[in-house]
């Protein structure tokens, strides 16, 4: 019946088939799959992001402490056990300091809010669920039994460029088909003259 009332009401409905097809072909295209390896691989995106910022970061307070001449007191080594290693920096705390510190322009024209907002949930998605994997099995990857060698290689720059084109080029051909659906209707473009009927 869902079906059958709007067949009976509507004479035409090419445009809603349009307008679904438009937003639902760039989603399923474009759009799902860039978002789906962003937050498969938001961990390794955030990491990357964060490294950027810190150069520049970096480069931007030498410029600043250019002129200070030399080394201060905060520059020096702590005393402590040096056999001790440094954690690898996770996903969150990844995320929080891309969040909490200076950024370049380049970090807002190219929307990495949006990107390193979406790896975030996608890694901290992704954590929950190894987590519970882990809890209910007790094999975690890395001590998953078989070849590790054929294990895929980390993504690189191309990758993701890749990914966020994929993202941009689905909701520009999103809007576009809208846009142009739109315009169809209002001008009554749809409307086939067939003349005499011949």
């Amino acid at each position: 019946l869902s079906t059958l009332f709007p067949a009976l009401i509507f004479n035409d409905i090419g445009p809603v088939l349009s307008l679904t097809g438009a937003i639902g072909g760039g989603c399923i295209a474009y759009i799902g799959p860039g978002l789906v390896y962003l937050g498969v691989n938001g961990e390794d995106f955030l990491n990357a992001i964060l490294a950027r910022l810190e150069r520049w970061r970096g480069t931007k307070d030498v410029n600043n402490n250019s002129g200070s001449g030399g080394v201060t007191e905060e520059d020096l080594p702590v005393d402590g056990d040096a056999s001790l290693e440094i954690d690898a920096t996770t996903s969150i705390d990844a995320y929080e300091r891309i969040v909490s510190g200076s950024k370049p322009l380049w970090y807002y024209l190219g929307l990495f809010p949006v990107w390193c907002a979406i790896a975030n949930k996608g890694a901290t998605h992704l954590k929950k669920k190894t987590d519970a994997a882990f809890a209910v099995t007790g094999v975690s990857a890395e001590s998953a039994p078989g070849d590790h060698s054929l294990l895929l290689p980390p993504p690189t720059k191309r990758d993701y460029s890749i990914a966020l084109f994929f993202v941009c080029f689905g909701v520009v051909s999103a809007v576009a088909g809208v846009m142009s659906n739109l315009y169809v209707q209002w001008n009554n473009l749809d409307e086939v003259d067939y003349g005499d009927g011949n």
